[in-house]
């Protein structure tokens, strides 16, 4: 592909130079790239631009103003967003239907779901997300919930070499802040609701919730869907921004219109739950425990529909759906019968529906081992902490990815809303103290981590999973 291919303004000199690929880290530019030099939070790729351009990039994407000598520049006052407009048509084609899924907590679990239901409608679908690039044969890590643009188009342009027709991805605030899922079709979008987190990053709730509504304001396609659960405190807001852009709205929850969730009722590995759905009255009996696991299904159910699925097809799966790694995952049963679950609860309202999720299963003691992150929003750490000592019989906090900080110093944010828990450092050791404290009847919860494989201590990742943890800490 020739950079006047990508651009057509491009000077007739220039015109010709063969693209080869994008990149926004100069170390990776190569002859024929596209270079983006933007601002970030820890460096600045407009001091890289020389380098780029000695290695062989033959265009550079940048704010107005920035000096480039030897190379096209393309400036634009969104360079982030001119970059992954030029990226998707060097990477296109993508799979045929796309759908987004943002908000606080739910976005994992959602795309999960939502490729499970395509999955055993017969068609070739992928998630990407927290959990990486996930296909019916293989999960491929990414390190990221919403990885780099380049990464992220190259990807969906990979799955669909593959003979992947449906993908669905997670859209984080930092992903839509920064323009990381720009470019190719949205057909549909999910808004599963909204909580504290990412402080550090977006400074106020506002700013938060405006990069999650830049979803449906400008990144899903104006034909396209928005799918919002309907009983979150911001879901108004997000409906009427749906409907002023003119976008269709299907609305699922107690509130919704849609998909209108009736009665939930605890089973003993899941639960019922009665919907109404055009015009008719559903029983549907999901494997899975919770209430946000419910708002999940409901909501992913709602993206297949929204996306041309059948509806008697896509609820029946939703009865067929399996559990998604780290999000109440059931890791053990101790020697005293009491199970051993792990969710990737990490923000207070995270952390809530965690433990109310397993509440109606515990006939004995509820027991959460908790920490918080280093480096992150430190507001969310008393909370946290108030949470687990409010609706948890025992709660242990502990260390959880403490990053560059004194873990001693996190553990003091959190237990400073936590009276009466118990402080215990070392992550495996707490996790053994809970099971040992658990009895019959009684059900532990191991919250923040979920499906990773490691524990970031400074600069390091040491090896740590909660799950195998658990299963040897109960043997």
């Amino acid at each position: 592909m020739r950079l006047i291919d990508l651009l057509p303004g491009a000077p007739a000199e220039a015109g010709e130079e063969r693209i080869t690929g994008f990149a926004i880290d100069h170390r990776k530019v190569a002859p024929g790239t596209v270079f983006g030099a933007f601002k970030g939070a820890r460096f600045n790729g407009e001091d890289f631009i020389g380098q780029a351009i000695a290695d062989g990039a033959v265009a550079v994407v940048s704010a107005p103003g920035v000096t480039v000598q030897g190379s096209v520049h393309i400036a634009d006052a969104e360079p982030r967003r001119a970059f992954a407009g030029l990226a998707a048509r060097f990477f296109a084609p993508f799979p045929d239907t796309t759908v987004a899924v943002t908000g606080t907590n739910g976005k994992t679990s959602t795309v999960e779901l939502t490729r499970q239901l395509w999955r055993m409608a017969g068609f070739h679908a992928a998630s990407i997300g927290t959990l990486g690039v996930t296909t019916a044969d293989e999960q491929v890590s990414t390190g990221l919930t919403t990885p780099d643009i380049v990464t992220f188009l190259s990807n969906m342009a990979g799955l669909n070499r593959e003979g992947v027709t449906h993908a669905a991805f997670e859209a984080s605030s930092h992903g839509l802040s920064q323009y990381r899922t720009e470019g190719l079709p949205v057909r549909a979008a999910a808004f599963t609701n909204l909580s504290r987190d990412h402080l550090d990053y977006h400074g106020t709730m506002e700013d938060y919730f405006a990069a999650k509504m830049r979803l449906f304001t400008e990144v899903v396609d104006q034909d396209g869907v928005a799918v919002v659960w309907a009983d979150d405190p911001r879901s108004a807001d997000v409906m009427a921004a749906v409907r002023t852009r003119g976008v269709k709205l299907l609305s699922v929850g107690y509130q919704g219109e849609t998909i209108r969730l009736l009665d939930r009722t605890p089973t003993a590995l899941g639960q019922t739950l009665t919907i109404a759905i055009g015009g008719k009255t559903r029983d549907l009996k999901l494997p899975l425990i919770g209430a946000y696991q419910a708002a999940n299904s409901l909501v992913a159910a709602g993206l297949v529909i929204a996306t041309g699925g059948d509806v008697d097809l896509t609820l029946a799966n939703l009865q067929r759906v399996a559990p998604v790694r780290g999000r109440l995952e059931r890791a053990a049963i101790t020697k005293t019968g009491a199970p051993v679950y792990v969710d990737y609860a990490h923000t207070p309202d995270g952390l809530e529906a965690a433990i109310t999720a397993l509440r109606p299963h515990a006939t004995g003691k509820l027991i959460t081992v908790l920490g918080a992150g280093g480096d992150r929003d430190t507001g969310k750490r008393p909370l946290m902490g108030e949470v687990a000592t409010r609706l948890s019989d025992s709660a242990i906090v502990t260390d959880d990815n403490p990053r560059s900080e004194d873990p001693a110093a996190i553990r003091r944010d959190v237990m400073a809303g936590a009276p009466g828990a118990t402080e215990i450092g070392g992550r495996r050791e707490a996790i053994a103290a809970a099971i040992a404290e658990a009895q019959a009847g009684d059900i532990v919860l191991i919250a923040g981590k979920g499906h990773e494989q490691g524990q970031i201590i400074g600069n390091r990742v040491l090896p740590f999973d909660d799950v195998s943890v658990a299963r040897e800490c109960a043997a």
